[in-house]
C-alpha cells in the first residue's frame, strides 16, 4: 500500500513539475479601461518595473478626458533588479511601432504625436541603468513645438496632432525589452493597452 501511495505521489509531483513550464505565457497582456479600478498599468518583470498611463492636464493618470483637453503619454521603467543593467530605448524610436499611437474604437489609425528623426548608433553600454534608477518618457498628444528635441538615443519632432473629438479610443504597444548587463534581463513580449474615452 505504501509503495502505491509513493508511486502516485511521485507521479503527481513529476506531472506538476512538467506542467509548470507550460503555464508561463509568452505574451503578457496588461489592459486598462475607463471602468478599471486603476488608471495606470503598473507591473514588474524580473526586477524591472514598468508603468504606462495617460495623464490629464493636471498630471494625474486618467482614462476619461473632456473634449478639448490635452493628455500625455507616460511610460516609466525602474531598475529594481539589484543589478547594474544597460538601457535600450528602442521601443520609443521606431516609427513603425505602436508606441504612443492612438486608434479610434473602429481601429482607425490616428497616428503618433511625434516622429523620430535621427537615431544614434551608440550601443546600450553608453546608457547605464543602475539599481533604483528610472527612465521616463512623457509626451503630450497635442504638441505645438516647432523645435526638435532629444530623448536617449534619438531626436524627435512633433506631428502636430489635433485634439481628439468625443469618442472611444485606445493606445498600446508590444515589445520585448532588453536590458544587457552582467545579469541581463530579457523579457517575453509585453503588451500594454489603454482604452480611453473623450466626452
Amino acid at each position: 500500500m505504501k509503495t502505491i501511495i509513493l508511486k502516485i505521489g511521485l507521479t503527481l509531483c513529476l506531472l506538476s513539475i512538467m506542467g509548470s513550464g507550460c503555464e508561463k505565457s509568452s505574451d503578457n497582456l496588461w489592459t486598462i479601461s475607463p471602468d478599471s479600478q486603476s488608471a495606470s498599468i503598473h507591473q514588474e518583470v524580473d526586477g524591472v518595473e514598468f508603468t504606462f498611463s495617460l495623464l490629464n492636464e493636471k498630471g494625474e493618470p486618467a482614462t476619461v478626458f473632456n473634449e478639448g483637453e490635452n493628455f500625455s503619454f507616460y511610460f516609466a521603467i525602474v531598475n529594481k533588479s539589484g543589478n547594474k543593467l544597460y538601457f535600450d530605448p528602442d521601443f520609443a524610436y521606431y516609427n513603425d511601432n505602436d508606441f504612443c499611437k492612438v486608434y479610434s474604437s473602429e481601429r482607425e489609425d490616428l497616428g503618433k504625436p511625434f516622429r523620430a528623426l535621427l537615431i544614434s548608433t551608440v550601443g546600450a553600454g553608453a546608457y547605464p541603468f543602475n539599481t533604483n534608477e528610472s527612465r521616463v518618457f512623457e509626451q503630450q498628444w497635442v504638441d505645438n513645438r516647432d523645435s526638435i528635441w532629444s530623448w536617449e538615443k534619438a531626436t524627435y519632432e512633433s506631428t502636430h496632432r489635433p485634439y481628439l473629438k468625443k469618442g472611444n479610443y485606445y493606445t498600446g504597444f508590444k515589445h520585448r525589452f532588453r536590458f544587457p548587463g552582467e545579469h541581463p534581463v530579457y523579457t517575453d513580449t509585453l503588451t500594454f493597452k489603454i482604452n480611453f474615452k473623450v466626452e
